[in-house]
């Protein structure tokens, strides 16, 4: 079971990232807390000072068409914020 799937990579995550060491990661649904801190520390040599963990729900949408109504909905996830000791970094970029 890979508990890291993803990090998370928009405006507001790389600005935490920058300003209050903060990181945010896509996890197994079925990861908890403990779990999460010791991936994070194994895989990127940190220490974990806090995470915080949530159930992210699906966006559902409804179009009107020609055919009829059409419903749709995107895939729920969970979502692990790690924030990590002062001094310490995560590189996102170095393998590109």
């Amino acid at each position: 079971m890979s508990i890291l799937i993803k990090p998370i990579i928009t405006e507001k995550a790389t600005k935490d990232a920058e300003e209050n060491n903060i990181f945010g990661f896509v996890v197994n649904p079925k990861a908890n807390k403990v779990e999460i801190k010791k991936v994070v520390e194994a895989t990127y040599g940190v220490s974990v000072t806090a995470v915080r963990t949530m159930n992210v729900r699906p966006d559902r949408k409804t179009r009107h068409t020609k055919t009829g109504v059409q419903t749709g909905k995107t895939n729920a996830y969970k979502k692990a914020i790690v924030q990590v000791a002062e001094g310490d970094t995560i590189d996102f970029y170095n393998n590109i």
